[in-house]
């Protein structure tokens, strides 16, 4: 999978570069890179924003500099999706990981200040398979933050990412619910035990303990899944 991010502060995704996902960028598995906004701007000040017509707090980025990343970095076929963080978006969840998992060409449009003119929105969704996407209901001082969470989201559920591709399966939001209460050694600490039926080696009890295990704590913490 091939992952771009526009930004004016493209040294947020550094942290790409560790863990899983460093390894899996090492290993040729996810190409991604942090595309400068400043580097399609033509004065001498890199200017990507500036006042919005009919009055209002704050500045607008302005609709030029993304104009022209975005005729390079989009792909001619429409094929690219077009992911813009904002909190007027749908809301991101895990079904919406596993979607844009099988996709080829992820781009993230990260704004900031009161966000992007909105023709930028009017007119790329006709040169690619635009989503606005929110991660929840607050808003944030700008794209990056949401973007890195999706992107970590999206490329785990990608083969050869993740080494145990069974621990997928069984995560929170994998099949509606939250996941299970886990366990390791040692049995006991701090007059604390570990739930017998997890030391039995009975895979049926155990099985069966785990999914009323996951119901359970989804009533108790979020009743709206079960609904």
């Amino acid at each position: 999978m091939r992952i771009e991010a526009v930004t004016i502060f493209p040294e947020f995704f550094d942290v790409l570069d560790i863990s899983l996902l460093g390894k899996a960028r090492e290993n040729n598995v996810i190409d991604f890179k942090a595309v400068n906004l400043r580097d399609y701007t033509h004065d001498k000040h890199k200017t990507v924003d500036d006042s919005p017509y009919g009055g209002g707090a704050g500045m607008l980025m302005k609709p030029e500099p993304w104009g022209e990343a975005l005729d390079e970095l989009l792909n001619p076929d429409g094929s690219t999706v077009l992911i813009i963080p904002s909190p007027a978006g749908e809301l991101f969840k895990q079904a919406t990981a596993q979607e844009l998992a099988k996709e080829e060409h992820l781009v993230f449009a990260c704004g900031r200040y009161e966000g992007i003119d909105h023709r930028v929105f009017e007119w790329a969704k006709d040169k690619a398979k635009l989503r606005l996407v929110s991660l929840g209901d607050y808003v944030l001082n700008g794209g990056e933050v949401a973007a890195l969470a999706m992107i970590e989201a999206i490329a785990r559920l990608i083969p050869g990412v993740i080494g145990n591709a069974e621990s997928l399966v069984e995560e929170s939001h994998s099949e509606g619910l939250l996941e299970y209460p886990s366990y390791t050694k040692p049995a006991e600490w701090r007059g604390l035990e570990v739930p017998e039926v997890l030391r039995s080696g009975n895979h049926a009890e155990i099985a069966k303990w785990r999914k009323e295990q996951s119901l359970e704590r989804t009533k108790q913490v979020r009743p709206d899944l079960l609904d």
